[in-house]
């Protein structure tokens, strides 16, 4: 899972939000000194990430994409999964993506001071090029991996891989609805474990 489905995951809470958000920015266990909230989500996202990579369905997604991009398979898969998200959203949300994606740009700038250093600097690209809502579209999701492809300089070969999206889309689509039912109740079930 990506960005977006880190962040909806998280429920209500902006604080475990901005955790879950930021959560692959804090290497190791040294957590503490993040508020309550903002750790929860840093563990929420960790027991996602965990959950997702061992998922048979998943998986299955990432088998097609292997010959194409080898370990970068599932940063990919977490990029299309994000796309059917918010391609999907209003199955899932009722408030519209815009505006959701504009609360939570706010709810990073109101809480600058505590977001990790690299959170920091990427935000300012997250918010200029409004990526949760470039999502939705096969045009956004080609530019985020274009980007993305950018950041591994161009080693990854992800520029390409809305060409496999769309060559799968009905399966990728269809695995994503049941590989999310299920996120969803695990999900719940952590975060009551978790006090969230």
């Amino acid at each position: 899972m990506n960005f977006l489905a880190h962040i909806y995951l998280s429920g209500d809470n902006d604080l475990v939000k901005i955790g879950n958000f930021m959560a692959d920015a804090i290497q190791g266990n040294k957590i503490d000194h993040f508020p309550p909230n903002v750790q929860k989500g840093i563990l929420l996202h960790r027991a996602i990430d965990s959950h997702t990579d061992a998922h048979p369905i998943f998986r299955q997604g990432t088998k097609r994409l292997h010959k194409h991009y080898h370990h970068y398979s599932g940063v990919i898969m977490d990029m299309f999964y994000d796309h059917l998200l918010a391609k999907n959203w209003n199955r899932y949300c009722n408030t519209p993506l815009p505006q959701y994606a504009a609360a939570f740009y706010k709810s990073l700038d109101d809480n600058y001071d505590i977001l990790a250093p690299r959170t920091q600097r990427m935000m300012v690209h997250l918010k200029k090029e409004n990526w949760l809502s470039k999502y939705a579209t096969i045009e956004g999701i080609n530019f985020i991996l274009m980007q993305m492809d950018y950041r591994t300089k161009h080693k990854s070969g992800m520029t390409n891989a809305g060409v496999q999206l769309q060559e799968y889309y009905t399966e990728y689509e269809q695995e994503f609805f049941a590989f999310f039912e299920d996120m969803q109740k695990f999900v719940a079930d952590k975060k009551n474990e978790l006090g969230i």
